[in-house]
């Protein structure tokens, strides 16, 4: 499915990032598709410990669910999985494929994602053709041990810097998601606010609730 600058910033409200060290017997595409089903509106499969034979089938068996609800979904940092599983893009990193070999190989039609944690960072991504920002982390994260808090000075440079979507990452949860009030993100992106909760679908229902506080730019 091909989709539209609109598509992807409306997507960006309640982006879930999956980390299946909270399954507890369950499978990550059951995790997913509770999280689809209360309001998760953008996927990103980001699984750090897999082979690439498992983390292929997995990739697969996860667009089944993201294909069955139409969400936009992209896989963290791998290019190459990417295009065999026909995801809906790719999310990179500063030290991943560079942006413009991750184009060349998906074509112009998928959408690639950027962490960026500086002005300069946001800009060289946007001229580059990246469909929007991955900014943080924001509260700091247990989920990137060397990630510290980015100051909320900077996630509203980059906000105001670049016309793309912008979604907050980093330690945001409930209790503190409406702080990010005002920055100009697009959205937010979350590990365990959702995939750590007893009740996944309630969670991210809660999550989206409060992402309206946002609007648009």
């Amino acid at each position: 499915m091909r989709y539209t600058k609109e598509d992807i910033r409306n997507a960006m409200q309640l982006y879930a990032v999956t980390d299946s060290s909270w399954l507890n017997g369950r499978t990550l595409p059951m995790v997913v598709e509770e999280a689809i089903r209360g309001g998760a509106t953008f996927i990103q499969l980001r699984e750090k410990n897999l082979s690439k034979d498992a983390m292929l089938a997995l990739a697969r068996e996860v667009k089944s669910v993201t294909d069955r609800y139409r969400i936009p979904y992209v896989i963290n940092d791998d290019v190459e999985i990417a295009k065999r599983v026909d995801a809906d893009g790719v999310h990179i990193g500063q030290q991943d494929t560079a942006l413009t070999e991750a184009r060349k190989i998906l074509g112009p039609d998928k959408i690639i994602g950027v962490s960026a944690h500086t002005v300069e960072e946001a800009l060289t991504a946007e001229k580059n053709g990246a469909d929007y920002l991955g900014v943080g982390a924001v509260f700091g994260t247990s989920t990137k041990q060397d990630a510290g808090a980015l100051p909320m000075e900077t996630l509203r440079a980059i906000c105001n810097a670049v016309t793309i979507p912008v979604v907050a990452i980093g330690g945001i949860h409930a209790g503190n998601l409406l702080q990010l009030k005002g920055t100009g993100i697009a959205g937010v992106a979350v590990v365990s606010a959702i995939f750590a909760a007893d009740d996944i679908g309630k969670a991210a229902e809660e999550l989206k609730g409060m992402t309206a506080a946002f609007g648009t730019r």
